[in-house]
This record gives C-alpha cells, structure tokens and sequence, in this order.
C-alpha cells in the first residue's frame, strides 16, 4: 500500500507501520490519520498478518495532535467549533479503537517522544518496547484539553488510577526508567535494536492459533469491566468457536498420532 504520511512492510505475517512525518515529530495530522485508518483496517483483515509493530520514523514516536489542526479548529466559526470537535473527536476513537481491539497482537516500538496522542496510541497496543531516548507524557493539560486518545481509560490500568491523575494533571515527561518502573513500558532495547526486537517479539506472541488469539483479546480487553459470570459466560461462547476452527482439529490430531505412534 502506498501512503504519504505512513510507512508499512509485511515480512513473514509481521507488519511493520511507521508513522512518517519525522519533520513534524509524526505529529497526527487528519490527512495522517485518514491514512492511519486504511491501514489499520488493511492489518486487522489481512488473514496472513499475524501480528502488528508499530513505530515512529525519525527521532520521535509520535508528538500528538498537529497543532496547525488545532488551529484551524480554532478559526472556524464559532457556532461551528463545537459540531467540527465533535466530529474530529469520532474520528479519533474510531481510529484508537482500530487499534485497541485489532484482533491480533500489537506492539508500540517507541522511539524517542510519545507526547499527547502519541503517549496515548502507544499505550492502544497491547505491549510497549522502548529505547533508551523514549520518553512519554500526557502533556493535554498544557493545551487546556483533556486526553481524548484513550489515556484515561488505558493508562489508569497501566499505572493506578493515583499515578494516573498525576501524570494527566501535570503532563510532566515520564523517562524510559520511570516508565519501565512504573509498568507503562514492559520492555526496554538499544535504539538500533527496536524495530528488530519488537519485530521477534510479535513472531513469538503470535504463533499460536489466530482464532483463540482474537477471542481471548477480545475477553480480556473488557475483563476489568465485566463480573466473574460474564467472563465465563463470554469464554464459554469462544470456547465453543474454538472447538470448530482448524487450529484446534490439527493440535488435537497431531497430539493424538503421536500418543498413538508410541502405543
């Protein structure tokens, strides 16, 4: 696919996505994240990608929202700035949710700067890899808004719901230690180690059956939420799914020629 703001390569069911606007910190500009989207959709239904990395060209991962953006909301008439941030807001779960759910693994390579948006589009995937530069801060707060990328939902469950008022209320910069102390990064690499490691991560997460991966995802990413019964109630339904998939057959199989081979 060919993209003006994004990068992305498959190699052996990884895809690698790189947010490409390195002059610009890869701030998320709306022709960026129209972009974004598409390949968001292009990795979620593209059977023979088992996993995702995403990562920053440049030296930032992601700056947050463009600010020229910012201002052409600002200069729209004022009886169109309410209706116009309520439609830029759909856009932005939309393309979070992309992410958040995508029905295979996700892992943010962060390189350098995640600010704003970028802190909170990292925090979307399921594992964060970062290099020693990388950096994160909830920084809205400084631009009298709120974070509107899925930081209040996310980073509570990373941190605490304390550590994340903090954060939010201040939007103070969080270095790579902090962040691996504190459980925002789970991982830590060489800068010229990043995008490979986070690559042979995403092999090793996703080896094992799509459709039990999907499934399990899609239970886990609400289990804070729903009660006991409802999680077994939801893994029931899976579980059942599971039964019918090639996955399971083949396993069951092979593990019953070979105890039958011993015999």
């Amino acid at each position: 696919m060919n993209f003006q703001y994004l990068e992305l390569h498959e190699n052996n069911g990884i895809a690698t996505l790189a947010l490409n606007r390195p002059e610009k910190r890869n701030a998320m500009s709306d022709d960026m994240r129209s972009e974004f989207i598409e390949a968001l959709e292009h990795v979620s239904s593209t059977t023979s990608i088992r996993a995702l990395v995403l990562t920053g060209n440049g030296k930032g991962f992601c700056a947050g929202g463009d600010i020229a953006g910012m201002q052409r909301r600002m200069n729209a008439p004022a009886g169109e700035v309410g209706f116009n941030g309520w439609k830029r807001q759909q856009r932005v779960h939309h393309t979070q949710a992309l992410l958040h759910t995508m029905p295979k693994p996700t892992i943010a390579a962060v390189n350098g700067a995640a600010s704003g948006l970028g802190a909170d589009t990292a925090l979307a995937c399921d594992f964060i890899i970062a290099n020693e530069w990388a950096n994160f801060s909830w920084s809205y707060i400084h631009r009298g808004i709120i974070p509107d990328g899925g930081g209040m939902y996310f980073l509570p469950r990373r941190v605490g719901l304390p550590k994340a008022k903090e954060l939010i209320f201040t939007g103070r910069k969080v270095n790579v230690e902090e962040a691996l102390a504190l459980g925002i990064v789970d991982r830590q690499t060489s800068s010229d180690r990043l995008v490979a490691d986070a690559q042979a991560w995403a092999a090793e997460l996703s080896q094992g059956s799509p459709t039990a991966l999907a499934l399990g995802k899609t239970i886990l990413n609400q289990s804070f939420e729903l009660s006991a019964q409802q999680v077994f109630a939801q893994g029931s339904q899976a579980q059942g799914i599971c039964y019918t998939s090639t996955e399971h057959r083949a396993s069951v199989e092979a593990f019953l020629a070979k105890t039958t081979a011993k015999e």
